[in-house]
C-alpha cells in the first residue's frame, strides 16, 4: 500500500522575484518582506548571543582575562536594547501598520541598514577600528545591498559605510588621544604619531576595499538580474501561449460539440423508429455509435470545466460557508443512478462541518472523486465516505474509499496530471480522458485544499480531502 500527499500552494506557483519598475528590475515586495522576516530571525540570534556575552563576562570575567579579553563597559548592553526595540518596530511595521508611502519593503530595509550600521561603528569603536579586524563586518552590508537594491542605492549605501568608517577612525586616532574607553582584546599602542599614519593608511585601504566589493558584487548582480529579466520575460511569453492554447481548445471543443450534439440526435430519431424501420445489425452498430459519442460528449464537457476552473486560478472567486453534510448528500443524490447500475451502495459516516470554499468547486471536487470510486469499483462493492473532526487545530477531512482496482505505486505520483491514465485506469475504463483527476487538482488549488491518495492494487484506494479552519455547528443545528 502506498500513500502520496498532494499540495498545492497557488500563491507561490504564481510568485515572481522580479518586478519591473520603470526601467529598472527589482526584487519584487514579496520577496523583500520575505528576507525582512529572515533578517529579524537573524537578528533575534545576534541579539540572544550578546546577551550570552554578558552573561559570560558578569560570570567568569577572571578567566576571560587571562585570554586577553578586558571586561566591557555598559556598551554592549545598550547595542541589545537598540537592537531589541528596532526589531519590535520592524514587526510591527510589516505586520501591523499598513503598506504606504512612507511604509514600503524598500524603507524598512533602508532603515534597517542604517540602524545597523550606526550599531556596528559603535561596536568597531569600542572593539577596534584599526587595531582589530572588525570594520570588514561592514562588508556585508554593501554585498546585501547590492543584492536588494539598485546599482544607485547600494553606492549610496557603500557611501554611507565608508563615511562611518571614517567617521570612527577619526574620532579614535584623532579626536581621542588617550587609550580607548575600553576594547575587547588588549593591544599594544604606538606612538600618537604612528597610530595616526597608521590611522590614514587603514582608512584609505578600507575605503578602497568597500568601493572594490561594491563594484565586483553590483556587477554580478546586474549580470544575474539581466538573467532573472530574460526568465521574466520567458515565464510571461510561456503563460501568454499557454492563455492562447486555452483559448484556441476551448474554440475547437465548441466547434466539436454542436456537430456531436447532432449526430446524437439524429441517432436517437433512427432508434426510436422516426425514420423508419432499421435491422438489428443496424441498431446493434448505432448503439456503438452512440456510445463513441457519448464519450466524445463526456470528453468535451471534461474539457469546458476544466477551462472554467483555469478561468477561477486567474480571476478572484467568491468564497462562501459551506455545510459539508449538504454538500455532500447533494452530490451523493447526483450519482445514485451510476452507482445502481453497477449495484454499489454508499456506506456514510460523516461529522458535519462547516467551511469557507468556492460551494461550486467543492461540489465539482467531490463529484468527481465520488465518480472515480464509482467507475473503478468492482460490481456489488461499496464506497465508503467518512470524515473526521480534528478540534486542536481546527482542521477536518473527508475520505472517500473504494475497493476496486486500486494504483499502481509507480503511476501514484502522476494521477493529479493532465491527460494522464495509467494502463490498469484504461483497461477498466476505455473511455477514460485522463482530466478528472486534472479538475480535482485545480480545484483543490482554487479552495486551498489538500489531497492524500492512499492506493493498493487489487484492493482499491482511498482519497482524504483536508480542510483548515472549519467551523463547528451548534448543538442547535443537530
Amino acid at each position: 500500500m502506498a500513500t502520496t500527499e498532494f499540495s498545492w500552494d497557488k500563491s507561490n506557483s504564481q510568485n515572481i522575484l522580479l518586478e519591473i519598475k520603470g526601467d529598472k528590475l527589482k526584487l519584487s515586495d514579496d520577496v523583500l518582506i520575505s528576507n525582512i522576516r529572515w533578517f529579524i530571525t537573524f537578528r533575534w540570534a545576534l541579539i540572544v548571543t550578546l546577551v550570552f556575552f554578558e552573561i559570560l563576562m558578569l560570570s567568569a570575567s577572571n578567566v576571560l582575562t587571562q585570554f586577553g579579553i578586558s571586561e566591557q563597559e555598559k556598551w554592549p548592553v545598550a547595542i541589545i536594547m537598540v537592537l531589541v526595540v528596532a526589531n519590535i518596530a520592524y514587526i510591527f511595521a510589516l505586520d501591523r501598520c499598513k503598506p504606504g508611502k512612507y511604509n514600503s519593503p524598500s524603507i524598512n530595509l533602508w532603515v534597517q541598514i542604517i540602524v545597523d550600521l550606526i550599531c556596528l561603528s559603535v561596536v568597531v569603536h569600542y572593539i577596534g577600528s584599526t587595531t582589530t579586524p572588525i570594520s570588514f563586518f561592514y562588508v556585508l552590508h554593501i554585498a546585501l545591498a547590492c543584492i536588494f537594491f539598485s546599482t544607485r542605492e547600494s553606492l549610496y549605501v557603500t557611501i554611507l559605510v565608508c563615511l562611518m568608517d571614517t567617521i570612527v577612525i577619526i574620532v579614535d586616532n584623532f579626536l581621542i588621544t588617550q587609550t580607548p574607553l575600553s576594547t575587547l582584546v588588549n593591544n599594544h599602542l604606538l606612538s600618537e604619531n604612528a597610530r595616526q599614519d597608521g590611522a590614514m593608511l587603514w582608512m584609505f585601504f578600507l575605503d578602497i576595499l568597500f568601493f572594490i566589493v561594491w563594484y565586483v558584487v553590483s556587477r554580478l548582480s546586474l549580470i544575474v538580474r539581466a538573467h532573472e529579466r530574460h526568465l521574466l520575460d520567458a515565464y510571461r511569453q510561456i503563460n501568454q501561449a499557454q492563455v492562447e492554447k486555452d483559448q484556441y481548445a476551448v474554440l475547437m471543443t465548441h466547434q466539436l460539440k454542436s456537430p456531436l450534439d447532432a449526430i446524437r440526435s439524429k441517432i436517437n430519431l433512427i432508434k426510436g423508429g422516426y425514420c423508419g424501420d432499421a435491422s438489428d445489425g443496424v441498431n446493434e452498430a448505432l448503439d456503438k455509435i452512440d456510445s463513441r459519442a457519448q464519450g466524445m460528449s463526456s470528453l468535451i464537457l471534461d474539457l469546458l470545466r476544466l477551462e472554467r476552473l483555469k478561468d477561477t486560478c486567474l480571476n478572484t472567486a467568491v468564497f462562501e460557508i459551506v455545510d459539508i453534510q449538504t454538500t455532500l448528500q447533494k452530490c451523493i443524490e447526483k450519482l445514485t443512478l451510476v452507482a445502481n447500475a453497477k449495484h454499489i451502495t454508499f456506506n456514510l459516516s460523516i461529522e458535519n462541518f462547516y467551511c469557507k470554499v468556492i460551494p461550486d468547486q467543492l461540489e465539482i471536487l467531490l463529484e468527481n472523486i465520488i465518480t472515480n470510486a464509482i467507475t473503478y469499483s468492482h460490481d456489488n462493492t461499496a464506497v465508503e465516505i467518512t470524515s473526521a473532526i480534528n478540534q486542536r487545530d481546527r482542521s477536518a477531512s473527508i475520505t472517500i474509499t473504494d475497493h476496486g482496482i486500486g494504483i499502481e505505486n509507480k503511476d501514484l505520483p502522476n494521477i493529479f496530471n493532465e491527460y494522464f491514465y495509467s494502463p490498469r485506469a484504461a483497461l477498466h475504463n476505455k473511455a477514460t480522458s485522463g482530466i478528472g483527476l486534472s479538475i480535482v487538482r485545480i480545484a483543490a488549488e482554487n479552495n486551498k485544499l489538500k489531497i492524500k491518495v492512499t492506493s493498493e492494487p487489487g484492493a482499491g484506494t482511498s482519497f482524504t480531502i483536508v480542510f483548515n479552519d472549519i467551523e463547528l455547528p451548534d448543538d442547535d443545528d443537530h
